[in-house]
């Protein structure tokens, strides 16, 4: 029997070899680690141009990089004219003797650069420390050591708004406290103290975020009724100081938990009186954001986000009489995007500007604040408003990115528009095909344009913020010396998903030494989790995760598939109470039409792999597509999503927790597993519950699976680093080509 099975294997490396699969070698291990040097910016002159503009002027500044040496540029807009930002060689002979440290002029690498309004000094970060040059006088001064700032609480931890920090009046003479949990009120000039609220405790506590109304005699203020935190625990095992382990806690709220409760409420200052509103439009809260007054003290406007998000308000409370009504609602049978929401609170006191998906895309409205209702729609059709840059109240004109407004082109470039309030005159600001991205004059009269794509070097352009007129190419990136070092760019793919209409948008990597006489197993990237999109579209001439997986022999391909985000609602809402889904449908209809297309790509040995969504979403493919994905590797998987984020799997599974959790649920589903499977998890994953992984390969194991379990110490969340990238390398060349990977200690690895 053994020797049967030897037999076999030896027949089928036969066969992988005669049919073009000689592929997976120490030559190609060697290749493929060598790409990061390779592939870099550095052999992309003038690719990467940051532009910094100068507060207050027409100027603006920028590092630019050829010829093995970084200048620092300085642009006057007016007059187009360039020049040096400083003397590169008096500036370095200044900081050597300042640091007694060895500094290259032509080589200049200085942090939080910030030059003056008048062009005359610059302050920046070197050596730990902050300095000030003068650029006239090439005189340095030492400003002393960089400032100690707390460490910031982990994403995770829900500020409990307690504190004893003091909210001054709008007149500087009275101050708002927090003390035993209720509010007092101190007079700035004379120190005396008063106690404005007796109601506080423990469990029903004030919130220290008090705002006060602009004529300074009342006071807002939520408070809050907390409920027990739910704190997630893991062991690094070997810290790097010290042998004994370190047990972790973490803050870390998941789907169905409870959640605190706030209610608004007004404070007379003078007297004390207090208004308390009823809840009924904003009971069974998600969140409910911190006041905002309106500019007359009349009222205050909160936005309330409902548990479950399918309703989302503008509320105002008035400050007479402490009613509460709607301003504007947005309601949907599956989910509001409530990250998406963009509020803006005119001058005026009366208008109000929104976002809303409401039309089946993300469009911005302008709203009459006193009766509620929609005075016009600002932007409108198929595509989608990114962000809203900047808002000129006075010309009553909106700067915003957007993307698949220009139907010629991936629908996903983002570009900038203007558009007046009432909808006229939409301008596109950056008309150049590809991605952009703008940066903006503090007065909006230029901007300047980087654009890109995937095969085509990024070009930097200052533009006229009016019209987009091009007035000056600052730069252009040279792909040349990347070309004649091998570099192969990546193929855009489009092909209809599964409806058979909807074209999905993808990427195609190929090997350095591509033949097409051959025939090349087929591995894809897969991130498709809700709440964005994910194929890269802008220029970068090393791809970590996809390129040195093909150079090892594989095609390797990435798509954005229904689920995920910026085509449409309909497009996203696939996901609703169906992550199992995870787009895959699409991206199978998509590589079959690329193996279609391009036959040397062997569709019969196609893997995935992921990490985090797509970690759940690699082991779904194998658990579900067993006929369509041979092989799957999935590094710090969410793979039961009642084990996740709360903020995440509420959004998309829904609340309460119900059978869409357990349809998506890798755990649930082990049993189904029949591929080869690789479990990567860090043992510090802050990100996403180690115990989502070790519970999957707890279910595999009761189900006598047989799968491959990678623990990496002290890592966080992560694809799988050095080790689990390598082991990600072999069980690809094992499992889908059917060769014996070369030994680690015989590749040579980059220094």
């Amino acid at each position: 029997m053994i020797f049967r099975k030897k037999t076999i294997l030896i027949l089928m490396s036969l066969f992988f070899l005669n049919s073009g699969y000689a592929q997976g070698t120490l030559e190609d291990y060697n290749r493929a680690y060598s790409l990061g040097k390779k592939y870099n910016y550095g052999r992309v002159e003038n690719a990467y141009i940051n532009p910094h503009w100068i507060d207050g002027s027409d100027f603006l500044w920028y590092v630019i990089e050829g010829n093995g040496k970084r200048n620092y540029e300085l642009l006057n807009a007016k007059t187009l004219k360039t020049s040096p930002l400083f003397n590169q060689a008096k500036f370095a002979a200044a900081l050597c003797a300042a640091t007694s440290r060895e500094i290259d002029p032509d080589n200049l690498r200085i942090d939080h650069l910030r030059i003056s309004s008048d062009c005359k000094t610059m302050d920046f970060v070197f050596d730990s420390k902050q300095w000030r040059y003068d650029i006239k006088t090439d005189k340095l001064e030492d400003l002393g050591p960089l400032p100690v700032y707390p460490q910031p609480p982990h994403w995770m931890v829900v500020d409990e708004e307690k504190g004893d920090e003091e909210t001054i009046s709008p007149d500087g003479c009275k101050a708002i406290f927090i003390r035993d949990n209720n509010v007092w009120l101190r007079d700035k000039n004379s120190g005396q103290e008063k106690q404005l609220t007796y109601n506080g405790t423990i469990g029903n506590y004030y919130s220290k975020y008090a705002v006060w109304s602009p004529d300074g005699k009342k006071l807002a203020l939520n408070r809050i009724r907390p409920v027990e935190k739910r704190y997630v625990y893991f062991v690094e095992s070997s810290p790097s100081q010290g042998s004994q382990p370190v047990l972790h806690k973490q803050e870390y709220a998941k789907p169905g938990d409870e959640l605190r409760q706030k209610r608004p409420y007004i404070i007379e200052v003078a007297s004390g009186e207090m208004l308390e509103p009823d809840d009924k439009l904003f009971s069974n809260q998600y969140e409910l954001y911190e006041p905002q007054w309106t500019d007359d003290s009349e009222a205050i406007l909160f936005e309330f986000n409902e548990r479950g998000h399918k309703n989302y308000r503008l509320l105002e409370m008035s400050a007479i009489d402490g009613n509460v009504r709607p301003v504007i609602e947005e309601s949907h049978d599956k989910y509001v995007n409530y990250s998406r929401i963009f509020r803006r609170i005119l001058n005026d006191n009366k208008r109000i500007i929104w976002s809303s998906e409401r039309d089946n895309y993300n469009h911005l409205y302008l709203y009459d604040r006193l009766s509620g209702e929609v005075i016009n729609q600002i932007t409108k059709g198929p595509w989608y408003v990114r962000d809203v840059v900047f808002v000129d109240e006075p010309n009553e004109k909106i700067y915003f990115s957007a993307n698949g407004v220009n139907k010629d082109e991936d629908p996903y470039f983002i570009r900038y528009y203007s558009i007046n309030f009432d909808g006229s005159d939409m301008t596109d600001l950056t008309p150049a095909p590809g991605t952009h991205r703008a940066y903006f004059s503090s007065d909006y009269k230029y901007l300047v344009d980087v654009y890109s794509t995937v095969s085509e070097a990024p070009v930097t352009v200052l533009r006229d913020a009016t019209d987009g007129k091009e007035l000056k190419q600052i730069a252009k990136g040279d792909i040349e010396p990347l070309l004649q070092a091998g570099w192969k760019a990546p193929e855009v793919f489009t092909a209809p998903g599964r409806d058979g209409v909807t074209p999905m948008w993808g990427v195609i990597y190929r090997p350095s030494n591509f033949d097409p006489s051959k025939k090349y197993p087929v591995v894809e990237y897969i991130y498709q989790g809700p709440g964005d999109q994910y194929v890269p579209k802008a220029f970068y001439p090393y791809n970590g995760a996809m390129m040195p997986l093909s150079e090892l022999g594989f095609i390797v391909v990435m798509v954005d598939g229904m689920g995920t985000s910026f085509r449409s609602r309909e497009f996203e809402n696939i996901c609703y109470k169906n992550l199992v889904d995870a787009g895959l449908p699409d991206h199978i209809a998509w590589l079959k039409h690329a193996g279609d297309k391009y036959p040397y790509m062997d569709l019969e040995r196609v893997g995935i792999f992921g990490a985090s969504a797509g970690g759940q979403e690699s082991t779904t493919a194998v658990l579900h597509h067993p006929e369509f994905y041979k092989a799957a590797y999935s590094a710090c998987g969410c793979h039961d999503n009642r084990m996740d984020k709360i903020w995440w799997n509420e959004q998309w599974l829904g609340y309460p927790v119900d059978e869409s959790y357990l349809q998506a649920s890798n755990v649930e589903n082990a049993s189904l597993l029949s591929r080869p499977l690789m479990l990567v998890v860090g043992e510090v994953d802050d990100n996403v519950d180690p115990a989502s992984t070790m519970q999957v390969a707890d279910a595999l194991i009761k189900a006598n699976k047989d799968f491959e379990l990678v623990v990496l110490p002290g890592v966080n969340h992560t694809l799988g680093e050095s080790f689990g990238e390598h082991k990600r390398y072999d069980f690809f060349v094992k499992n889908l080509m059917g060769v014996n990977p070369p030994a680690w200690d015989l590749i040579t690895y980059p220094q």
